[in-house]
């Protein structure tokens, strides 16, 4: 997923997304330590969605504190 496409989701689906990932991200390792992925890269994209989708949820809530300020 790329960050210009989370930059166009909701508040509501940015958490869903974020949500959704991690137990992504938790299978994948679980199922590497039991045996070999076929893709073991995808631990890695997960990881970096992950980042993504905390940096916009930042970016977020810094703008929303600094438009009450």
């Amino acid at each position: 997923m790329k960050y210009e496409d989370i930059k166009n989701l909701s508040n509501a689906d940015l958490s869903s997304k974020l949500r959704e990932e991690r137990k992504m991200q938790t299978k994948l390792k679980f199922a590497h330590a039991v045996s070999t992925l076929e893709n073991p890269s995808k631990i890695k994209e997960t990881k970096k969605v992950i980042a993504r989708l905390l940096t916009e949820t930042n970016v977020r809530r810094i703008n929303q504190i600094k438009e009450q300020e």
